[in-house]
């Protein structure tokens, strides 16, 4: 695996999002958001496939049943059978508002699902979103209202700290977490966003407790230390990466998901929707259960 990101598969996503590794398939499973479709990528055979959403799928998360996903779907969340690609509806988690949608999405460790959504398009700056906090047993909290594009959400190895950004203000937050209660407390700014490229969106957190986050719009991925110390910035050759995740068999990969061109004069010429790929010389953790 390449030292720096790279294009591994240039499937020419609209808005690619989400990526979520799979030991028990050996799969990459990621969404296009603007294309209606979850996707499952075999870095080993170099294949992709998709599968149709009626909506717009904008997170994802494993479950512990055979072929299923729980997937965030426009305002709530269904399950979607891998062998069938049949979705079905499970939970609303909001009314329907024009131009609100839910966005990122992520199992803490005990197998709840959080997820926020945001306001289309981001260059309103309309906060109109939700953050909730999902149980398995259908049950949720909203935890937070006036939200304009959740994104960030990760949680440290032992699972006691939180992340969390909003990119419309450009502000990752850091909270102490009770994984037993999934309730969070002692909000702080972990990460300011104004000094940096890009704008905060999707992240993930390796095995040394550090927090990787994808600058959208600004060419770059993010290391920084349990401290809120960036130690690292690495380059992408796409305008906007949109979130990054471990993977591969000894979870050493960091696989990089991106939107496709939208301004052909400033993109540039790189893969724009590709999923990248690169070895950052460190290991990440396993991605929770749902439930």
């Amino acid at each position: 695996m390449a030292a720096l990101p790279e294009s591994v598969l240039s499937v020419g996503a609209l808005l690619g999002e989400s990526p979520v590794w799979s030991p028990e398939d050996g799969l990459l499973y990621w969404v296009d958001i603007d294309g209606c479709a979850v996707h499952g990528f075999d870095p080993g055979a170099g294949t992709d496939r998709a599968w149709p959403v009626d909506g717009r799928p904008t997170a994802i998360a494993r479950t512990d049943g055979p072929d299923r996903l729980l997937l965030a779907v426009e305002n709530e969340l269904r399950w979607l059978d891998l062998s069938t690609g049949e979705t079905t509806a499970w939970l609303t988690l909001e009314e329907p508002q024009p131009g609100v949608r839910l966005n990122d999405g992520r199992c803490d460790p005990a197998g709840r699902f959080w997820v926020g959504g945001m306001y289309v398009p981001t260059s309103a700056m309309r906060f109109e979103a939700f953050l909730h906090r999902v149980e398995p047993d259908g049950s949720f909290v909203t935890v937070r209202s006036e939200v304009g594009c959740a994104n960030g959400l990760a949680f440290s190895p032992d699972g006691k700290v939180m992340y969390w950004a909003d990119t419309l203000h450009e502000t990752v937050w850091a909270y102490d977490y009770d994984p037993d209660t999934g309730e969070r407390h002692n909000e702080r700014m972990f990460l300011d966003f104004e000094p940096l490229p890009g704008r905060p969106d999707g992240a993930c957190v390796d095995e040394t407790g550090c927090y990787w986050i994808a600058c959208v719009g600004g060419s770059a991925l993010l290391r920084v230390t349990p401290h809120g110390e960036v130690d690292r910035m690495v380059n992408v050759p796409v305008k906007r990466p949109t979130m990054p995740a471990f993977g591969g068999p000894d979870l050493d990969t960091i696989f990089i998901t991106s939107i496709g061109p939208r301004d052909p004069e400033t993109d540039g010429p790189g893969p724009h929707g590709a999923i990248l790929a690169f070895d950052p010389g460190v290991r990440g953790i396993p991605e929770p259960i749902f439930g």
